[in-house]
């Protein structure tokens, strides 16, 4: 049956609307709509996104309160840049990478304020403890066995920052490798050597906490 959809232009030259993902079509009248500041588009993005984008942080920060704060500091900058987007990468690409940029200069910042807690007390000045988030706060508490999703939630915390980025967006995102590489900027086998290590190193680090049938 023939096409009975219209045509586009594309690059200055027709082509049949039935050749365009219906996907890219709708993120690419999203993204027009944004640019043109429909408050209702920007409604429409953060209501498609935000749990994603949320949950992803969390799983970086393991912070609720601090999650949250950098979940709408993406959308807010979304808000203000929407206008520079250029459509080198899809839509929630672009978000992923602003969340995770965003988390892991707070991971930063949580280090540095560590470390100077830890100066200070040598020198005997009061200093607050960072707290830790409850487990059951993390998405991942669906799991049995508080204790062990204690356990792993706490090694995954300590690997190398891009190897915890990759094996949150793989594991619990579940972003293909190619997505995981577009957000960071990087190629496929990279993602996949980080997610290697970060493996091993998990499986090391737990194996003598966890028993095998």
């Amino acid at each position: 049956m023939a096409c009975a959809l219209p045509l586009i232009l594309v690059d200055d030259s027709p082509v049949s609307s039935c050749l365009i993902d219906p996907t890219a079509a709708a993120e690419a009248e999203l993204v027009a709509q944004l640019q043109q500041g429909s408050e209702a588009a920007f409604r429409t993005l953060v209501e498609r996104y935000q749990d994603r984008i949320y949950q992803m942080v969390l799983s970086l920060l393991r912070n609720p309160e601090e999650a949250e704060d950098v979940a709408q500091e993406v959308f807010v900058e979304v808000h203000q840049t929407i206008g520079r987007f250029r459509g080198e990468a899809t839509l929630s690409t672009w978000l992923y990478r602003l969340a995770t940029s965003r988390a892991l200069k707070n991971l930063r910042r949580a280090r540095t304020k560590k470390r100077f807690a830890y100066f200070t007390s040598l020198l005997g000045f009061g200093n607050d403890v960072l707290h830790e988030v409850p487990t059951h706060a993390h998405p991942l508490a669906l799991l049995e066995g508080q204790q062990q999703l204690g356990l792993l939630l706490d090694h995954i915390a300590r690997l190398p920052d891009q190897q915890r980025v990759v094996f949150t967006l793989r594991h619990e995102q579940e972003l293909s490798y190619e997505q995981i590489a577009a957000v960071l900027r990087t190629s496929v086998p990279a993602v996949e050597s980080l997610l290697f290590r970060a493996r091993k190193t998990l499986r090391t680090r737990l194996q003598p906490h966890f028993r095998h049938e």
